[in-house]
């Protein structure tokens, strides 16, 4: 009898992967939430960059002035990512949202009131704190919430902050441009909308967070050797350099190219601005679900390579052909940071924190140190020449060959 119960018994399955987490795992509202908060975020730090024209003038700055303040804001929220990221690893924190985001609030009221470039500076460092609070923290709640589709998550929180980055610049056109620095405190009313979202998403974290990081950890894979994860570190250095120095030109030196080189009004050379992020936030939106299936190295490899010839071509096109270039630009290599950030989570499995906040920590630290060192070459050689400079950059896509080969095309849970 007891032999017969064991023949039909059923069987026990074994250990989840990350392909067996079902589908309907992946928690919409609670990853749209994410999306939607870093949506309002990106907004806010893509105002600082579109009024650059405006405070050049009121305080009579050098482009080396404007790419100080760039770094200045970038370093900080750099420098501070992976620390908060590796701390909250291990010590969750999850009022960390919404208390980022309340520096962020006091940073925009600075900056509006700021009467002196000493005040830009620490307007510009608030605002950075307020940022690299935000970035891993709200990263990994997107994670938790993937039910496995950690590309797909990780895509749609990023679509979020780049479509708010596309959105921010029009909105400096409208309301910051035509009525002065002090209208920027219009963007506090984003930074209060914000803190509300943050606050519900830290709510669910405190319900739900620790059973769905005890779930995904069930399928955790074994990651990279310590050889093969300095070698994977060492090549997404070199990528990260390339694409943020080279979108960095974009967001803090597009419109005064433009109106350099085709005479455009500031206004007008901010729509050129909203053409390109909107198809970066386009472009991310692809960038996961695509690394679900074909693996993130493959995605890397498109988004580097193709858009080499476009970059070339820019700095000879056209007024017309430059805003379609631009576009193109924009659509192709956004894919590449949704892989890159899943890739390294692959790699060190266990440290979402961490590598969140590495990753985006590095963003925002190359992206400031390029906007400065770009800011005084176009002091140096005038701005079109550093477009004719930067259109290489992509070219160093090539050292995607070098990257190790995770044990699966799939992303690896936490």
């Amino acid at each position: 009898m007891s032999a017969e119960l064991h023949a039909h018994r059923t069987p026990i399955p074994p250990a989840p992967s990350h392909a067996d987490v079902p589908s309907h795992g992946f928690l919409l509202p609670v990853v749209g939430g994410a999306a939607f908060a870093h949506l309002l975020n990106d907004l806010i730090q893509a105002m600082l960059p579109s009024i650059f024209p405006l405070l050049k003038s009121n305080f009579a700055l050098s482009f080396g002035q404007i790419g100080v303040i760039a770094l200045v804001y970038q370093i900080t929220a750099s420098l501070l990512q992976p620390w908060i990221g590796m701390y909250t690893d291990r010590h969750p924190k999850p009022y960390l949202l919404p208390s980022g985001m309340v520096m962020t609030l006091i940073g925009i009221g600075l900056l509006a009131l700021a009467s002196s470039y000493a005040m830009l500076l620490v307007a510009a460092a608030v605002v950075g704190v307020g940022s690299a609070t935000f970035h891993p923290e709200a990263s990994r709640v997107a994670r938790l919430a993937s039910g496995g589709r950690f590309g797909t998550a990780q895509s749609t929180f990023q679509v979020g902050g780049n479509t708010g980055s596309a959105i921010g610049p029009l909105l400096a056109a409208v309301i910051v441009i035509p009525h002065g620095q002090q209208a920027a405190a219009w963007f506090m009313v984003a930074a209060v909308l914000a803190i509300v979202v943050l606050l519900r998403l830290t709510a669910w974290v405190r319900r739900h967070g620790q059973a769905k990081a005890r779930s995904l950890a069930a399928a955790r894979g074994e990651g990279l050797g310590r050889r093969q994860v300095i070698q994977a570190v060492a090549v997404i250095c070199v990528l990260m350099f390339a694409k943020f120095v080279y979108i960095a030109s974009f967001t803090n030196y597009f419109t005064f190219y433009l109106i350099q080189h085709f005479g455009l009004s500031v206004q007008h050379s901010q729509m050129f601005l909203f053409l390109f992020l909107g198809a970066v936030a386009a472009g991310t939106f692809f960038g996961g679900p695509v690394g679900d299936r074909i693996g993130r190295k493959a995605v890397i490899w498109v988004s580097f390579l193709g858009v080499a010839p476009f970059a070339l071509a820019l700095p000879y096109a056209s007024l017309f052909w430059t805003g379609v270039l631009a576009f193109v630009i924009g659509l192709v290599m956004s894919s590449a940071f949704s892989a890159m950030v899943v890739y390294a989570q692959e790699a060190v499995p266990g440290r979402v924190g961490m590598v969140s906040g590495l990753m985006f920590g590095l963003m925002f630290g190359i992206g400031g140190l390029g906007a400065a060192a770009l800011g005084e070459l176009a002091d140096a050689k005038g701005i079109v020449w550093v477009y004719g400079l930067t259109s290489f950059l992509p070219l160093l896509g090539l050292a995607t060959a070098f990257l190790p080969d995770t044990r699966s095309p799939l992303a690896r849970p936490v």
